[in-house]
């Protein structure tokens, strides 16, 4: 999220979380200055999500200083301790695009709340809006199991068909142009989610 106006449209459209980038390469990079103005913005329930990619830890308690953030997201390489050193929840990314041996990738960082699996490779922080090959989904993880990389209201449907994850993650699928979110196309991929909930009901 970049604008105040998709973070309440998020919101409205039943997404449980938003995320912010704080990767400077990134077009989605943000200030603290400018995510505390997301956070704000906010309507309750939802949770916000900040996604850091090799930072410093000065450069992420210097974050957290200034936004209320309720999770973090490492997409890099950092270490399980410095992961877990912030003392807040934390989702920790897969490189699916590089030949991982899930378990024993997943089983470093035991104290993640969850992974997400996305199809970038390791040292890149995603929003490609390329998918992976989901038939490497792991069918027996009992972890809490993130879908993404190229999602979009096109093919959600089949993704979360095909892998059954814990929740599915989008960036780029729902824009218009690098960090503005399209409103049509957010509420046509959250109707395909909460459609395909629905049949699993």
């Amino acid at each position: 999220m970049t604008r105040e106006q998709d973070v309440r449209i998020a919101g409205y459209l039943g997404a449980d979380a938003i995320g912010l980038v704080f990767y400077a390469p990134s077009p989605r990079n943000l200030t603290p200055e400018t995510a505390w103005r997301l956070v704000r913005s906010a309507p309750p329930f939802l949770t916000t999500v900040g996604l850091f990619l090799d930072a410093g830890k000065a450069a992420v308690d210097g974050v957290l200083e200034a936004v209320p953030l309720d999770l973090l997201q490492f997409h890099g390489a950092e270490s399980p301790e410095f992961c877990s050193s912030f003392g807040r929840p934390y989702i920790k990314a897969v490189p699916m695009r590089d030949a991982v041996d899930f378990s024993e990738y997943t089983g470093r960082y035991r104290d993640a709340s969850g992974f997400l699996l996305d199809s970038h490779g390791n040292g890149a922080a995603g929003g490609s809006g390329e998918t992976f090959d989901w038939s490497s989904w792991p069918r027996r993880s009992s972890q809490a199991l993130i879908l993404a990389g190229g999602l979009s209201p096109d093919n959600v449907a089949a993704a979360i068909r095909e892998t059954v994850p814990w929740g599915v993650d989008v960036s780029s699928g729902v824009e218009s142009g690098k960090g503005m979110k399209d409103p049509e196309k957010m509420s046509a991929f959250c109707r395909e989610v909460q459609r395909i909930d629905a049949e699993r009901d």
